[in-house]
């Protein structure tokens, strides 16, 4: 088996990772963002099982990111997390002490095709 690198990356998952580290980002420094404290943005890539993980750690444990319901069509906001379970294959959060969290989200080199808009996704785990 050849083994992956980064340089092996497919546009399709570049181009889904771009968006999927825009809008984690931007959710940490908008929502959890404590002052003095800066945000963590770390990218992985498990070359044995293809997969680019993407993690953006804050220092607001408080409060979990979590899909909305439906923003009415007047709302410049809420959005993002719906774009980041259309992209990623997993996505979820977890603790990082002694304050903070850490979301993340995982795009698989050969994995299925993003689900469709339809609010179905492969996978996904929070």
């Amino acid at each position: 088996m050849e083994r992956l690198t980064a340089w092996d990356l497919s546009p399709r998952v570049i181009e889904r990772a771009e968006h999927v580290v825009a809008e984690l980002a931007a959710n940490a420094a908008l929502h959890g963002r404590v002052q003095g404290r800066d945000l963590l943005l770390a990218l992985t890539l498990d070359d044995t099982a293809g997969t680019l993980r993407i993690a953006v750690s804050d220092t607001k444990g408080e409060r979990r990111p979590e899909i909305p319901s439906e923003p009415g069509p007047d709302h410049e906001s809420g959005r993002g997390l719906l774009l980041v379970e259309v992209l990623a294959d997993r996505w979820g959060t977890e603790p990082r002490p002694p304050s903070g969290k850490t979301v993340w989200a995982e795009i698989a080199e050969h994995g299925e095709e993003p689900p469709t808009a339809s609010g179905q996704s492969g996978g996904q785990c929070r």
